[in-house]
C-alpha cells in the first residue's frame, strides 16, 4: 500500500519483474552499481526490489545530505545508471557538480524530462516474467553509505546470501509472520527501512509506505490500517507519545522496532507502559551486528539492549585488544554469518575495522564501547570516538545525557567534550527545552546527580541537535561548532 495503490504481492511480482528486465536489457550484468536517489512511494520499492531480482547492486542514497557528497557516493560506487524521483532528478539539473558526474549514466526519472528515460514508459514495455539469470550468492547486493556521524562516509557491502541471512534473521527476532501488517515511515535508503522491507517480504505479509513521518497520521494509521509492525528511531517514538497522550493501547502493534540511538530508560518504561510487551530495541549497525531487547525481560534490564541475534558472537576488548571479563567496558567486537564482507574497495577501512581473534579470526570493532553481564546482556556505554578523556578519566557523554533526559523541561540532549585548561577536555551539555528554564539551573540540577568527573562545564540552549535521518545526533558537527570553545 502506497497512498491510495494496493497491489497484492502477485502484481507487485510482476511490476519489479519489468524492472529487473528493463535494467537487463540496458546492457548491465549482475554486481553492476545503480544509483537509487528517491523519496519513499512505490516507484522506489519496485526498483530496490527490481535490482535485487537482476542481481544488481543497489546505492541507495540518503536524500538529506549535500550535492557534494552525494556526488563523491556516486564516484565512489562507480556507478553505470542511476533512477531517480523527479524532484531527485531536477536536484541533479540544478547542481553543476551533480549533473557532471551523472552525464555519462544511463538516467532514469519518474518524470518527462530531456535526456532522462521516462520511468513508466521504461517498465511498461519490459516483460513481466522471471529474469533469467543466475546470481551468485556472493554478488553484492547493495552498497550502503555509513552515515558519516565520525568521519567520511564508507560504503557498506551487502552480498545477495548475507542480506538473506539479515532479513531471516531479524524476521524471527522481530515476530514477523504472513499476517504483518508492517509501516514504513523512516526513507527506504536507510537501514532501519531495510529492515521492515525484506522482514516482510520474506514473511509474504503487508508493507503500508508513508512517504514522510507525521506522529498523528501514525495513530490514525495504527487504528486505520490495523499496523501490527513498525521499524522507527527513538525521536519520532518520543513525538508519537507526545502527539497522543492517551493512555489507550493500540490493540493490533505486535512488535515495534526501535534503532538508530540510544533509548533512554524513562522513554523505554514510557512506551511498555503504553504500547504493552510489543517494544523491541535493537542495537546494531549497519556492518552487521545486532542485538534485541526482548520485552519480556526488559523489566529486569531496562538499560540494557539486549542479547546478540542467533548466529551472533560478540565480545568486550579492552585498548590492549585483550578481552575483559563481565562487567567491565570495552570496545564491542563481534562475528557472524551477517557480518558484512568488508567496505566498498577500501581495504585499508576493512582492515582497521578488524579486531582478530585469540584463534586468528577476523571479527569487526564496532567503534562502541560497552559492558556485558553474567547473563550475556549489552550495556551501550558510548561511542568510542565520542568519549571524553578529563584529568586522565574516561567520561561517556551517554551516561551524562541520560540523567540530562530525566529532567522535565528537556527534550533533547548530548553532551560533547570540549578544551579545558584544567582537564584538558570537559563536558558541555547541549539541550533543546520543552519550557523555560535557565542553563545555570539545569547545570546545577546535573552536576548534583553525576559523578565528579562527569559535571558539565556549561550547559547551552540550542534550537535543535543536527541528526541523521535516522535520528542519530551528528556529534562531529556539534563538535565543530563548538570547537573555539574553551573553559579554565
Amino acid at each position: 500500500m502506497c497512498g491510495d495503490l494496493r497491489l497484492n504481492w502477485r502484481d507487485f511480482n510482476a511490476r519489479i519483474n519489468q524492472v529487473a528486465n528493463a535494467v537487463l536489457a540496458e546492457g548491465l550484468a549482475p554486481g553492476d552499481r545503480v544509483i537509487v536517489l528517491m523519496t519513499n512511494g512505490i516507484e522506489m520499492l519496485e526498483v530496490l526490489f527490481g535490482l535485487i531480482k537482476a542481481g544488481m547492486t543497489s546505492v541507495p542514497i540518503n536524500l538529506s545530505v549535500t550535492e557534494e557528497a552525494i556526488a563523491g557516493m556516486i564516484r565512489d560506487a562507480d556507478a553505470r545508471m542511476i533512477i531517480c524521483t523527479e524532484d531527485q532528478a531536477r536536484r541533479i539539473e540544478k547542481h553543476a557538480i551533480l549533473f557532471d558526474e551523472c552525464a555519462s549514466l544511463i538516467r532514469v526519472s519518474t518524470g518527462s524530462m530531456d535526456d532522462w528515460k521516462p520511468f513508466k514508459d521504461w517498465t511498461e514495455t519490459a516483460a513481466t516474467d522471471e529474469p533469467k539469470l543466475a546470481i551468485s550468492p556472493n554478488t553484492p547486493l547493495n552498497i550502503i553509505y555509513s552515515s558519516g556521524t565520525t568521519g567520511t562516509p564508507k560504503g557498506i557491502v551487502h552480498t545477495q546470501k548475507g542480506r538473506r541471512d539479515w532479513a531471516g534473521d531479524l524476521s524471527i527476532a522481530l515476530r514477523y509472520h504472513g499476517a504483518a501488517r508492517t509501516l514504513v515511515t523512516i526513507g527506504m535508503y536507510s537501514n532501519i527501512s531495510w529492515v521492515s522491507l525484506l522482514c516482510t517480504a520474506l514473511a509474504g505479509g503487508t508493507l503500508i509506505i508513508e512517504d514522510t513521518f507525521d506522529a498523528d497520521r501514525f495513530w490514525h494509521l495504527c487504528a486505520q490500517e490495523r499496523i501490527t509492525h513498525s521499524s522507527m528511531v527513538p525521536l519520532q517514538m518520543q513525538k508519537i507519545m507526545e502527539a497522543d497522550p492517551d493512555p489507550a493501547q493500540p490493540t493490533a502493534v505486535q512488535a515495534i522496532m526501535t534503532a538508530g540511538s540510544p533509548l533512554y530508560p524513562d522513554l523505554k518504561r514510557q512506551l511498555f507502559d503504553r504500547f504493552g510487551p510489543t517494544v523491541i530495541e535493537l542495537y546494531g549497525l549497519t556492518e552487521g551486528v545486532i542485538t534485541t531487547l526482548d520485552p519480556e525481560v526488559a523489566d529486569h534490564h531496562l538499560a540494557s539492549v539486549g542479547q546478540p541475534l542467533l548466529g551472533t558472537d560478540l565480545c568486550i576488548v579492552d585498548e590492549l585488544d585483550n578481552e575483559v571479563p563481565p562487567g567491565t567496558p570495552g570496545e564491542i567486537v563481534a562475528t557472524g554469518r551477517i557480518v558484512m564482507p568488508g567496505y566498498w574497495r577500501r581495504e585499508d577501512a576493512t582492515l582497521d575495522a578488524t579486531w582478530t581473534s585469540p584463534t586468528g579470526e577476523a571479527w569487526l570493532r564496532t567503534g562502541d564501547i560497552g559492558r556485558v553481564d553474567e547473563e550475556g546482556f549489552l550495556y551501550i556505554v558510548d561511542r568510542k570516538k565520542d568519549m571524553i578523556l578529563s584529568g586522565g578519566q574516561n567520561v561517556y557523554p551517554q551516561d551524562i545525557e541520560a540523567q540530562l533526559m530525566q529532567h522535565e523541561a528537556i527534550s533533547e540532549a548530548a553532551v560533547i567534550g570540549v578544551r579545558s585548561k584544567k582537564w584538558g577536555e570537559t563536558p558541555l551539555a547541549l539541550v533543546v527545552l520543552r519550557t523555560d528554564i535557565p542553563p545555570s539551573d539545569i547545570k546545577e540540577w546535573c552536576n548534583s546527580r553525576v559523578g565528579k568527573q562527569q559535571r558539565v562545564s556549561d550547559v547551552k540552549i540550542v534550537n535543535a541537535l543536527p541528526r541523521n535521518p535516522n535520528g542519530k545526533i551528528l556529534k562531529r558537527e556539534l563538535r565543530q561548532t563548538f570547537e573555539s570553545v574553551s573553559y579554565d
